[in-house]
């Protein structure tokens, strides 16, 4: 038996996942803000890029980051949905170990892709306040294009060594995760082989993707806050700043939850078996429930793009 569960690659090695701990008997109840969440955030990121793929007046760069960054969304809640609601529906728990691995993939790479977007959109706003003259000649389509695909690739290129890593481990103890999907710290911590290789690769992976995009994220502001000081009409410089407002709000409810899930799963060992569930819930999603609503409420363009897909045919103006 420990030969067997000691077998990785094996299709028959199974992960139990984890609801509410403490509130399996309420799983069914707990589900319904979940289901408003999921439904929430795949209509509202959907709404998104359908907007922008059809309404030709949008087809600009900002847009098309913005586009980016809801195509991210809509795969992290993708990557989540089944699993969640599975356990909370139908206690469906169990999951294979290859299986985990793919969800664990798709979860950290669509992390990462977010991360990255959210880089390209810090630098689109520093691009467009301080040499708006050349903003259409910089962001050029083919350079959006290679931004979108080296996004793509540097994700794949962090993870697939990630993946690797963790097939190569033997579980020979507990297989029960602690949340409600496979997330890379989880499920490395039930291994009983020497993990230190794959906890300082993850952290390289994390420092490589998150923590240098934040760095250039908040290197961009410095740089924007300096442009838009340095115009000098008030009303300008107001005009200026609240461009940035949708961008800055989706920076912090990204990172915020993502370096608090981090830190729980790395040094909160004594932290409510709870603290860690709902982090994780709300590190997922949180972001792509809000930033449609982010980018509908605080542009202009979106807006009524918004408004003109809702509203009736034949209804006033």
């Amino acid at each position: 038996m420990s030969a067997f569960l000691k077998n990785t690659s094996s299709p028959s090695l199974t992960f139990f996942l984890t609801g509410v701990p403490g509130l399996e008997a309420a799983h069914a109840w707990i589900s319904i803000p979940f289901c408003c969440l999921y439904i929430t955030a795949l209509s509202g990121n959907g709404m998104i890029l359908f907007v922008i793929i059809t309404e030709p007046s949008l087809h600009e760069p900002m847009y098309y980051f913005l586009s980016m960054l809801s195509s991210t969304d809509l795969g992290l809640c993708t990557s989540t949905l089944f699993t969640v609601l599975g356990i909370f529906w139908f206690n469906a728990r169990e999951i294979s170990f290859n299986a985990c691995l793919a969800q664990m993939f798709f979860i950290h790479l669509f992390t990462f892709m977010e991360s990255s977007v959210l880089l390209a959109m810090a630098f689109d706003r520093f691009v467009a306040i301080s040499n708006p003259l050349r903003y259409a000649t910089i962001l050029t389509h083919s350079r959006i294009t290679q931004i979108g695909v080296a996004i793509v690739t540097r994700g794949v290129v962090i993870l697939i060594p990630l993946v690797l890593l963790l097939k190569r481990l033997s579980f020979c103890h507990s297989h029960v995760l602690h949340h409600s999907y496979c997330f890379h710290p989880d499920v490395m911590k039930l291994s009983c082989s020497d993990t230190k290789v794959n906890s300082a690769f993850g952290l390289i992976a994390i420092i490589s993707s998150a923590g240098i995009d934040s760095v250039f994220i908040l290197l961009s502001y410095i740089l924007i806050i300096r442009s838009i000081l340095s115009i000098a009409s008030p009303e300008e410089r107001k005009k200026a700043f609240s461009t940035c407002i949708s961008h800055v709000t989706a920076v912090a409810i990204f990172y915020i939850p993502l370096i608090s899930l981090s830190f729980v799963h790395r040094f909160g060992k004594k932290a409510p078996p709870y603290v860690p569930t709902l982090i994780a819930n709300i590190y997922l999603l949180i972001p792509p429930v809000m930033n449609p609503i982010i980018y509908s409420v605080k542009t202009k363009q979106i807006r009524k793009a918004v408004l003109k897909v809702l509203r009736p045919k034949g209804a006033l103006i």
